[in-house]
């Protein structure tokens, strides 16, 4: 009984090693045109990510945006539910980033895997000028359930002359996959 019982853990380890060396590298499917996220009004995903990824191969990842306006609303409904002081207020406003904020979200299988400095989230124009590129900073995801693990990220977002779509691309380092985001900024 016990040999089986190591035979049957030795296949089951061997069967989630191979399954994940079959997403190493593995082209995401994309959509045929951009649908629009549930979440975020102003993102359309390209590259299909849906939840069932996330329970099947633990490779879920969203992006969402949001602009400048909604983030000053934000502080100026804080500033009048918690009687902020003007440095408090001050301060606040001035760490606003005045092309908005990304706010990346990544769930993978494993703790290490959920590291977000394995991101790199790129933007660029419809034209193909790039307007930025960042490495996401290191850290580790916090226990979201089963053996899945959370990691979000808030970075600032360029300012642009003239709203309108941008690509972004998401480039995860360790399964070498692309998750692909059409942004519509304002």
């Amino acid at each position: 009984m016990k040999k089986l019982f190591t035979l049957v853990a030795l296949l089951s380890l061997g069967t989630v090693a191979a399954h994940a060396q079959d997403l190493i590298g593995a082209e995401r499917k994309k959509y045929l045109r951009p649908k629009k996220d549930e979440e975020c009004q102003y993102v359309q995903n390209v590259t299909k990510n849906t939840e069932e990824d996330q329970e099947v191969e633990g490779t879920f990842t969203r992006l969402a945006y949001r602009p400048y306006a909604e983030l000053l609303v934000e502080i100026n409904e804080l500033r009048k539910m918690n009687n902020w002081a003007d440095s408090t207020y001050q301060r606040k406003f001035n760490a606003l980033p005045a092309g908005g904020v990304l706010v990346v979200t990544m769930h993978r299988k494993g703790a290490k895997n959920a590291d977000p400095s394995l991101l790199t989230v790129t933007a660029s124009t419809k034209d193909g000028k790039q307007l930025m590129s960042q490495q996401l900073t290191p850290g580790t995801g916090r226990f979201w359930n089963r053996d899945l693990y959370l990691s979000t990220r808030t970075i600032p977002f360029v300012k642009i002359d003239q709203p309108g779509p941008v690509q972004v691309v998401i480039t995860d380092e360790r399964f070498k996959q692309h998750f692909d985001y059409v942004v519509n900024t304002q």
